[in-house]
Formats: structure tokens, sequence, C-alpha cells
């Protein structure tokens, strides 16, 4: 029983880390959205975003050692139930490869010989879009997160 509400508490907190993580790189974003030259190299900032993947269920030992031992995994305790996630682990930030904007503005100190100035690949509308779904999966897992330490409180409290 203990278990189950600690892998919940584990699964939001996944939830809480990756999330904020994306607000970060959105606000990033955000904040450079008329960056023209960095310090990484000629040419204007790259938008970033956040590549998220599901954590592998690690199984019980239970589980395990019927694996292990290489039996079917019907017990006493009938079949396994279908493993289910373990939250989300952030593979990566990436830099989005779509192409910039060009703006002409010969008077600009980054402008080219044609004039043109390159501009980063990054729109301010979507970057909001994006931070305010961030957002919602954030208080959406602070939510779980604050469930399941009140069912435990009231566990605890049963046993008084």
């Amino acid at each position: 029983m203990w278990t189950a509400w600690f892998r919940g508490l584990e699964i939001s907190a996944s939830g809480l880390t990756a999330e904020r993580l994306r607000m970060d790189v959105i606000a990033n974003n955000i904040a450079n959205a008329n960056t023209t030259r960095t310090a990484d190299g000629p040419g204007p900032y790259r938008r970033r975003v956040v590549v998220l993947a599901a954590r592998e269920p690690q199984p019980d030992f239970g589980t395990w050692l019927a694996r292990f031992l290489g039996e079917t995994g019907a017990g006493p305790w009938g079949p396994q139930p279908a493993a289910i996630g373990d939250g989300v682990r952030v593979v990566r930030v990436a830099t989005d490869p779509s192409p910039t904007r060009r703006k002409y503005d010969p008077a600009h100190p980054d402008a080219g010989p044609d004039g043109y100035v390159e501009l980063p690949n990054v729109d301010p509308i979507t970057e909001m879009v994006d931070l305010i779904g961030a957002t919602r999966a954030y208080e959406a897992n602070v939510t779980a997160l604050n469930a399941t330490k009140a069912m435990m409180v009231r566990a605890l409290e049963i046993g008084r």
C-alpha cells in the first residue's frame, strides 16, 4: 500500500521537475525573441524545446524475481497487472530546426549586405500558449501530489 503512494509521489515529482524545466526554457525563448546575435556564434537565437519521454516502469521485487527465475508471473496472487508508467523524464533540450525570420532593416547593426536582419525563430504567441500549457500541467502535478499526501495522512490517522 505504501509503495503505491510513494510511487504516486515520485510520478508527480517527475512531472513537476519536467514542467519546471519547460517553463524555464519557454521563458528563455521569450526573453531572446529579438536576439539577433548570440555568444554561440553568428546568427540569431534559435528556439529551444524540451523533449520528454515516459520513464520505464520499474517492476517490484516479486515481479523481478519471477522474471529472473523464468516463471510466468502467475503465482498465488494471480497474474501481474500490466505495467504502468513511472512518470516522465527529460530526454534533452533540443534546438528547433525551423527557419529563422528575415526583416528588412538596413539600419540595424546586424543587417546583412542586402539590408535584411535574420531574426530568431521564436513566436511569442506560441511560446505564451506553451507556457500556459506547462503551467497547467505543473498545477495538475501539484494537485496530484497534494491528494496523495492527504491520503497518506488519513491512512496514518486510521492507525491511531
